[in-house]
């Protein structure tokens, strides 16, 4: 694991996660001693120069973000931890709460201070119970200690519900709505929980945070991808050697997190597709493996970074098949509240089904490829709108297995 960058997963392994004393041993809750002392518009200004952009999926930078909820005017704000990591597939966002706690209660203290908030939620993943203790007792013992000062912080469970990822249905969740999507404008640094502005980032986002802190915007700058700089932690899983995880700088390829890290394919199969960034995340092929895994490279092939999973298929495959699998799993998993997606999902999985029983016509592709835009273009939250890209990179890719099955 030579070829590993262990930024956010510093502390993993070396620290016991149920003892405050040694991640203060560590250097811990140092940057947030710094950051009490920094001028707050110096504070995020420090956070934009080192472009660090969100982990959790949409790449947004975190600076900026910051911006818009430190300029609102408030009596309140908040601080919310998306730790909802429901991607399956997905399981980094676990290893930091359960391995080193309190490197994300550092990063959400410092964000805290930045906007002028006192409260923070952590809103954590319902089939993460053994997560959530630690971060309670996390938690307790940094209070008892002091290191937060007046910064509070709570852990809310979510209650298994996949669109509960998405920021705006979260915050419905913690108010005790049905965990369903907002229009946006406005957005939660504006208006967010119980209409106060609100920060949401991600575990990895906010881990991130002390380490800039400490070396400073320049240096994490110069790491990775110029767009999309520092680390990125993967899970690896499929047909491939080692069914792990790894954190690789951002200028990292594909083919080497596969053939490097991941030990290459098992039982010397050839590799026949990828799907990275998460069950919503496109399928690419064998000759696009020289790609980074920067956000705007994969964005550039038509791929996404999203939560960093990276699922290895070989040749033996049958796409169609695992596509109508992943059609399901969004049917089972929209909310309803939007038509394009409560209907498109449930229809692009009938569809599937009938191709995959070999009741399909050529007619039926051309019918998916049309649900997926429209579906793409038209639903009202990055559910719906990322639902058909698995098929549709599918269908551009690997037509020969849809074609198939047709009768």
């Amino acid at each position: 694991m030579a070829e590993e960058m262990r930024l956010v997963l510093r502390n993993l392994g070396k620290i016991d996660p149920l003892k405050i004393d040694d991640y203060l041993a560590a250097g811990g809750f140092n940057s947030l001693k710094k950051a009490l002392g920094m001028n707050k518009s110096d504070l995020i200004q420090e956070i934009k120069d080192s472009k660090l952009r969100g982990r959790g999926g949409a790449g947004f930078n975190c600076g900026s973000k910051w911006n818009f909820a430190a300029q609102a005017q408030a009596d309140q704000k908040y601080v919310i931890c998306n730790a909802d990591e429901g991607e399956p597939g997905t399981y980094k966002d676990r290893l930091i709460l359960e391995n080193d706690p309190h490197a994300l209660l550092e990063g959400m203290a410092i964000c805290a201070h930045a906007i002028g908030a006192s409260q923070g939620f952590i809103y954590c993943r319902g089939e993460y119970p053994a997560a959530a203790e630690i971060l309670k007792e996390a938690i307790a013992q940094a209070k008892d200690k002091g290191v937060l000062g007046d910064f509070d912080v709570e852990v809310r469970l979510g209650a298994g519900a996949y669109v509960c990822g998405e920021e705006t249905a979260l915050i419905e969740s913690i108010e005790g709505k049905p965990g369903e999507p907002r229009i946006k404008p406005p957005f939660p640094p504006v208006s967010g929980l119980w209409g106060k502005p609100t920060i949401v980032n991600n575990v990895e986002t906010f881990v991130n945070i002390p380490l800039i802190l400490e070396k400073g915007a320049a240096w994490y700058a110069a790491i990775g991808s110029p767009s999309y700089p520092g680390t990125k932690v993967l899970t690896l899983s499929g047909d491939v050697v080692h069914k792990t995880f790894f954190e690789v700088p951002t200028t990292t390829t594909v083919r080497e997190v596969i053939y490097g890290l991941g030990g290459g394919l098992t039982a010397g199969k050839q590799l026949k597709a990828v799907q990275i960034g998460g069950t919503s995340g496109a399928f690419i092929p064998a000759d696009q493996l020289d790609t980074a895994i920067g956000f705007d490279e994969l964005s550039a092939i038509g791929a996404v970074l999203g939560s960093g999973a990276v699922f290895v298929l070989n040749e033996s495959r049958d796409l169609a098949d695992v596509t109508a699998r992943i059609a399901k799993f969004f049917a089972h998993e929209s909310c309803g509240k939007c038509t394009p997606c409560r209907e498109g999902t449930a229809r692009m999985s009938d569809i599937l089904d009938k191709i995959n029983n070999g009741q399909g016509k050529a007619a039926d592709l051309a019918l998916l490829s049309r649900l997926g835009r429209v579906m793409s273009c038209s639903s009202f939250c990055g559910l719906g709108q990322a639902a058909p890209s698995p098929l549709m990179s599918a269908l551009k890719h690997f037509p020969a297995d849809y074609e198939a099955r047709l009768n």
